[in-house]
């Protein structure tokens, strides 16, 4: 294993001391250390992030903060609490009693999923008082502690405390779930991954809250992401993580701009942003080792440009870069000339040529297209009507050969629906859908017997890939298996070795070597990249002309995202398919948008609002929703501008069974204007870029809006 690993900074107080910390789980094959002797102080009232790929230890980390990690696993070491005012307290030491109530008066944890954190059978208030209860604290008080916490939140108590946990959107049920932390007003709050199922405007809304409630409630906050763009927005100092050590510590603005290690260069290079060069962007090649066969040496060393034999043979211990910032790298002073990190600032903005030009005939057409839910009704439901969500709302849009078109926008806002129905997964109440001139929902009486495609040939060429591989995967199906289906099904010509070959043939072109080695796995044995490319694999075995792929690369590693993103370029060209990406994150619609020339197209509230090449969309953008998204996407620069005024009126967005009259934005942009409210705006051209189209009032020059009085936030009360 390594030697000890020292990362003190002695020019600040620390609030946690950790000595020589190790997690380790005993297992068949051997001993996993997934924290592997780690020292590091925690300074008083900051944000320290904790970043790392999956399965570098962070959770791990975070867990061993509160002693909390769960049997078999034991944590080793030492861990010192230095509450204010009050002596100092070794966790690992507390009886059983003092550590229940160490965690959440002295040490709470914000977990990632708030919906799995609440019991989905009571309400929120009951969550606020069982937790007072359990701590003997006086109920009223704390309710009373509770309810401004929720307002300092920008929520409503009442509403909130009296809502079951499904009754509140994602991001309210965040800000419940860190209310609930501080409700015992602990000095430390850890948070795992407290953003990653959030949109980007709730994202960047929820950091900006942090930042407020960290001076408010005098917080030391440990925010763990594997998104390295997001502590920009928050941390004082960051940890970069690697094999279950830290590989770098230092402050937030040298980690991003001048780091030291390697992997921190290479990690800041294979993150998509809106700012570098798009063929700057490059994955880091390799795996994360297995902990329990970690490399001798330095851990990094077999995915290392930089590696020697030095590095084969010993563990570097940490090296001063500066006064506050350390690197465990024997070639630190040679990373930066070595591998190179851009400049943020692009010279000039390179359009990738499209491949179609306006005449050319879709291969798909949208027109007008709705997709309608009823909800359901609450009780009886015998004394009111059902409500109506309009997921889809009159959307036209042509997607043509080899073409890639990105929808973005929030969670709710209709992305996915619509790309159901574009592929015919999900029938439409009104408009309609036309693959190469015939109604997909229809007959095929719109079209001659000549010209006319069956059900099962629309189908085979209208593909989808999931968000989550692991879950379109059969379990309990090898590789093999779950390839061979497709290939049965529409290929009843090719027998057994046929099927094999062009299966092996293609784990081999997406990189999945030697192929044998994964044809006879089942899908838990693969990493979530891995699965991703089956998932791929099994879509284009059927030669599709459109895949629909519905956020293919959110549960995957920042680091991998490129990869993957490449590849799904690479196979766009040797099949010759067309992608409907959708995506919440508008670094990843640029890069494959950018990379292809395509698209991006920005829905809210179920209306197409914008759409055209991604230089306009991302570098010039017309509609203030657009703006709002684009200030949203965190960057890999320090950013000193953290409590600017955010382009947006509200964090929430509006109920999908009652959307605003007008312009369904206008409740929340702070550009509205009186006409916004009254009348929906026509599509027209945004600037001079092909096929740039923008729904917004202010791209008409001579449009009445001018004229008009601005709408202020008492006007929407």
């Amino acid at each position: 294993m390594t030697t000890t690993q020292s990362h003190r900074v002695q020019t600040h107080e620390p609030i946690l001391e950790l000595n020589d910390v190790s997690v380790t789980f005993s297992m068949d094959r051997g001993d996993s250390r997934v924290v592997d002797e780690v020292t590091l102080d925690i300074e008083r009232n900051e944000v320290l992030g904790i970043v790392g790929e999956s399965g570098s230890g962070k959770s791990m980390l975070a867990s061993a903060l509160l002693d909390a990690v769960v049997e078999p696993g034991t944590v080793s070491g030492e861990i010192t609490f230095n509450p204010q005012d009050e002596p100092s307290v070794s966790v690992l030491a507390l009886s059983k009693g003092d550590r229940q109530r160490f965690r959440w008066e002295q040490i709470a944890m914000v977990f990632q999923g708030a919906m799995s954190s609440f019991n989905p059978v009571r309400t929120i208030r009951t969550h606020f008082v069982e937790t007072l209860s359990a701590h003997d604290e006086d109920i009223e008080t704390g309710m009373e502690r509770a309810a401004g916490i929720l307002e300092d939140l920008y929520l409503d108590p009442e509403r909130v405390l009296d809502s079951y946990p499904h009754e509140l959107s994602g991001g309210m049920k965040q800000r419940a779930l860190i209310a609930l932390s501080l409700v015992l007003e602990p000095e430390v709050l850890v948070m795992d991954e407290p953003t990653a199922a959030l949109d980007l405007l709730m994202q960047r809304s929820i950091i900006g809250l942090l930042e407020e409630i960290k001076t408010q409630y005098d917080l030391t906050i440990v925010f763990i992401t594997h998104d390295l763009p997001l502590v920009a927005d928050i941390a004082d100092r960051v940890a970069v993580l690697y094999a279950f050590e830290i590989a770098e510590l230092g402050p937030t603005e040298e980690i991003l701009s001048e780091p030291a290690h390697p992997y921190t260069r290479l990690l800041l290079k294979s993150t998509p942003n809106l700012q570098a060069p798009i063929e700057s962007m490059q994955p880091v090649d390799g795996a994360a080792p297995d902990p329990v066969n970690v490399p001798d040496g330095c851990s990094f060393h077999p995915r290392c440009p930089l590696a020697d034999e030095t590095c084969r043979a010993s563990d570097p211990d940490p090296a001063a870069v500066s006064a506050r910032h350390t690197a465990d790298c024997h070639h630190y002073e040679a990373a930066p000339g070595a591998i190179p990190i851009e400049p943020p600032e692009m010279d000039e903005i390179q359009r990738t040529p499209s491949h179609h030009d306006a005449a050319d005939e879709p291969l798909l057409s949208l027109d007008e297209l709705e997709v309608h839910f009823e909800t359901e009704q609450k009780g009886l439901g015998l004394f009111s009507d059902p409500e109506t969500v309009n997921a889809v709302d009159g959307v036209s849009l042509d997607i043509y050969e080899n073409d890639v078109v990105v929808l973005v926008g929030e969670s709710g806002c209709g992305k996915t629906t619509l790309g159901k129905a574009a592929i015919g997964l999900q029938e439409p109440t009104g408009g309609a859908v036309q693959y190469r001139g015939q109604d997909i929902y229809g007959d095929g009486s719109d079209v001659d017997a000549t010209d006319r495609f069956t059900a099962d040939e629309i189908r085979r060429a209208l593909q989808i890939v999931h968000q989550d591989p692991g879950s379109s995967l059969n379990p309990h199906h090898r590789i093999s298996a779950i390839l061979e289906a497709p290939l049965k099904q529409w290929y009843d010509d090719l027998d057994g070795n046929d099927r094999q070959s062009r299966i092996l043939g293609l784990l081999e072109h997406v990189g999945m070597t030697p192929a044998d080695d994964y044809i006879d796995r089942y899908p838990h044995q693969l990493s979530g990249g891995e699965q991703q490319r089956v998932a791929l694999i099994r879509a284009m075995l059927l030669n599709p002309e459109l895949i629909l792929a519905d956020e293919p690369i959110s549960a995957l590693d920042v680091s991998l995202r490129v990869e993957m993103m490449d590849l799904l370029i690479q196979l766009q060209e040797t099949f010759n398919t067309s992608y409907l990406f959708v995506s919440h994150d508008l670094s990843n619609a640029r890069y494959i948008a950018e990379k292809t020339g395509g698209r991006i197209g920005v829905v809210y509230l179920g209306e197409l609002v914008e759409i055209g090449p991604p230089e306009q969309i991302i570098h010039d953008p017309q509609h203030p929703y657009t703006r709002a998204l684009r200030w949203a996407t965190p960057q890999l620069t320090y950013r000193d501008d953290r409590a600017q005024t955010p382009p947006i009126r509200t964090i929430d967005i509006p109920d999908p069974t009652d959307p605003p009259s007008g312009c369904r934005y206008h409740t929340r942009c702070p550009q509205a204007r009186a006409v916004c409210a009254e009348s929906v705006p026509e599509t027209k051209p945004g600037s001079d870029a092909v096929g740039h189209d923008v729904a917004c009032y202010r791209v008409q020059d001579d449009h009445d809006y001018w004229e008009d009085d601005p709408i202020d936030d008492a006007d929407l009360d």
